[in-house]
């Protein structure tokens, strides 16, 4: 089990758990879950660590198919500008590898922005906190469990 996984269960959600041989060569891991579960890329979101200011981190949840965009998302939470977190220290706050950081269960809860085209699904996927696992999961669960605010977000 996964903290992402122990999460969902405490709030007694309904989920399913969606497993893939994970290629240790590949580095677009939300590609590589679109491709090997057979899902369409605007259903499955990732996952990014946003730095608004030093040291002041947020999690953006897009779909695949996307690329954030920074602008909506300073926009979003009030500031002038907002850049990627680097890998290292996006596994060190989150508590997750890259590749594998799941917006669920994360060692503290940041403030989070979903897509708004979250709403356009009655399932979405995510990480399941490693890789080669994925949760299936309603948006709204998504939207209770991380107190998150929805946007638009992306390019």
């Amino acid at each position: 089990m996964t903290p992402a996984i122990n999460l969902l269960k405490k709030h007694k959600c309904d989920f399913k758990i969606h497993k893939y041989e994970h290629d240790s060569s590949c580095i677009n891991f939300g590609e590589e879950a679109v491709e090997k579960l057979g899902l369409d890329a605007k259903q499955v979101y990732k996952t990014l660590l946003v730095e608004l200011t030093p040291k002041e981190f947020v999690v953006c949840i897009i779909p695949v198919a996307n690329q954030l965009n920074l602008k909506e998302v300073a926009d979003i939470f009030g500031v002038k500008k907002a850049q990627m977190a680097n890998k290292d220290e996006a596994q060190k706050i989150t508590g997750y590898l890259l590749g594998g950081i799941s917006p669920l269960g994360q060692k503290k809860l940041l403030k989070t922005v979903l897509d708004e085209s979250i709403r356009d699904f009655k399932t979405v996927f995510v990480s399941g906190g490693k890789r080669g696992l994925d949760i299936e999961v309603f948006p709204k669960d998504l939207e209770v469990i991380l107190k998150a605010k929805v946007g638009r977000i992306v390019s």
